[in-house]
């Protein structure tokens, strides 16, 4: 062995993980650049110095598109919410119709993990007589949605897409937000694909479905939320319960061309919730627009006594804050790093500017901002992620190592190259970041920037190990290390036909002006409505 695989052996074999050779390499490849980047992590927390340590990229993604190549008009839960009201359709044909179309495209696609064919016609069936009967029990009565695996509901196991059973997990009863979501009347119609424990790409070996672009399946559809996003962008439901730790929920919604919120930490109760990253774990929707997203945040919001880190804070009227304006919001532009530094491609960037243009049109003020720290955030959120994910899962990896799926493993043991001293140095990262995030944001109302990079690429282009993604600029995981909503909407397609995304982040608990400023952009444009028209095909 090298030196620097020698290093990760001792590493690794603190937590008796027993890897083989071919492995310890892969890891050590990455040891430097780690550990380049929590040194410099190390190095602002003791001096609050700002540096940056991402590796700018050639993007060759063409010239930003106004309109995608092929495309039908997807359907809101709203407008399908009135139609249901008068008569238009029925809940029992519009959950046939959605099956239908799993059994026609989810093949070519691997949205979905299992499907509850038996339990969702019967509630819909529930739900037309209720609605018959006059018994409205608000927007998503009689609605189909989905549900991450990682998110535990009654009809079946909750696996997160792994033959390693769930640690200290007793997921045989309803999580909190779908327990919420039955209330409000919603249909349960399956769970979705993710990333195994929701970190690194799915391992084909493992027997799992592995999910592809919407728009083209050769390419990626981002993660972890990955089935969920899919099954919104084609129709297979109108709405998905999804998490973020990271990113997960953002991701998956900008490749595939749909809306999805990350919300507040403690916004949303995480009962139920099988974790990855604790301190940064939120369960969110993913929808085809903002309104969408504000309904069902209304079902899934408030105060959990059984979460530890659920807001007391009441839940806001989200649906009824959309009055279509942003007259007199201030939109934050930091354009450092996020844009000017060439860390997106340019039908991304086009996309942004052209977003943020038409809120200014609209009543919008623009104010320059900086977040000099956002680089080293991102490198905190990721030794916050790793250390936390590895703690969790110690005990089952060294016992059943070969049994996680490869990707997921490799990223686990990565976790084992961070020290105490580069956690402790994370969470005063942590505070600098928060603090000055919490300075710009006295001075205006959302933050706007760029959801990921580029569009998505193509599957043989994605590295695994997600190094790609930490070695350049991140614009998802700062939110998560602070605890701050983002919404990620639709706003053009780059050369390649794929949709490119923009990303809105408001103060603590400031989902409601996140969604308004979202909802007021896709009144303006079309974007959101736009669904592939043959998904998969």
């Amino acid at each position: 062995m090298t030196s620097a695989e020698d290093r990760v052996r001792v590493l690794l074999d603190l937590f008796g993980l027993d890897v083989d050779r071919a492995e310890i390499a892969s890891v050590a490849r990455d040891y430097p650049t780690l550990r380049a980047q929590a040194d410099e992590m190390h190095r602002t927390a003791v001096d609050g110095r700002p540096r940056d340590t991402s590796v700018p990229k050639a993007f060759s993604a063409g010239a930003l598109r106004s309109a995608a190549p092929s495309a039908r008009v997807g359907r809101t839960i709203e407008e399908t919410a009135a139609d249901l009201r008068s008569g238009a359709v029925t809940s029992t044909s519009l959950v046939a119709a959605c099956f239908d179309r799993v059994d026609r495209l989810d093949p070519g696609l691997g949205a979905f993990v299992r499907t509850f064919r038996d339990a969702a016609m019967a509630a819909a069936e529930s739900a037309d007589r209720d609605l018959v009967a006059g018994r409205d029990r608000g927007p998503l009565q009689g609605i189909p949605i989905a549900v991450k695996d990682i998110v535990a509901t009654a009809e079946g196991a909750t696996t997160a897409n792994s033959l390693v059973a769930p640690p200290r997990w007793d997921g045989d009863a309803d999580a909190t937000v779908i327990a919420r979501l039955r209330d409000a009347g919603a249909i349960i119609t399956g769970k979705t694909t993710t990333n195994e424990f929701a970190l690194g790409l799915n391992d084909p070996s493992k027997g799992f479905p592995m999910p592809r672009n919407a728009w083209d399946p050769r390419r990626y559809a981002g993660g972890s939320s990955s089935g969920s996003a899919i099954a919104v962008a084609t129709g297979m439901v109108l709405g998905s319960v999804a998490t973020d730790t990271a990113g997960s929920v953002r991701h998956p919604s900008a490749l595939n061309g749909v809306t999805g919120l990350k919300v507040s930490r403690g916004r949303v109760p995480l009962t139920g919730v099988v974790p990855l990253s604790p301190s940064l774990d939120t369960v969110g929707p993913i929808a085809r627009s903002a309104r969408d997203c504000a309904h069902l945040l209304g079902a899934m919001a408030g105060h959990d006594p059984s979460d530890g880190v659920s807001c007391a804070d009441p839940a806001a009227d989200y649906a009824g804050a959309l009055d279509g304006s942003v007259a007199g919001l201030r939109i934050g532009w930091p354009a450092a790093y996020f844009l000017d530094e060439g860390n997106v491609a340019e039908p991304v960037r086009a996309g942004v500017v052209a977003a943020v243009a038409t809120l200014q049109e609209a009543g919008a003020s623009i104010v320059e901002i900086e977040l000099p720290h956002a680089d080293i955030a991102k490198i905190a959120c990721q030794v916050v992620l790793l250390s936390e994910a590895l703690a969790y899962h110690r005990d089952e990896l060294a016992a059943q190592w070969s049994a996680y799926g490869v990707y997921h493993r490799g990223l686990l043991a990565r976790g084992a190259l961070f020290s105490a001293a580069d956690y402790v140095q994370a969470m005063k990262v942590r505070d600098l970041f928060a603090a000055q995030v919490a300075r710009v944001l006295g001075d205006c109302d959302v933050i706007a920037l760029p959801t990921m990079p580029t569009g998505a690429r193509l599957l043989d282009e994605t590295d695994p190990t997600m190094m790609d993604r930490w070695s350049g600029a991140s614009f998802m995981s700062q939110w998560n290390l602070v605890g701050l909503p983002a919404c990620a909407l639709p706003v053009g397609y780059d050369g390649n036909g794929m949709p490119v995304s923009m990303q809105l982040v408001g103060r603590h608990l400031g989902e409601a002006t996140v969604l308004r400023a979202a909802d007021a952009f896709q009144r303006l444009t079309t974007f959101h409505l736009v669904a592939p028209a043959e998904p998969g095909r």
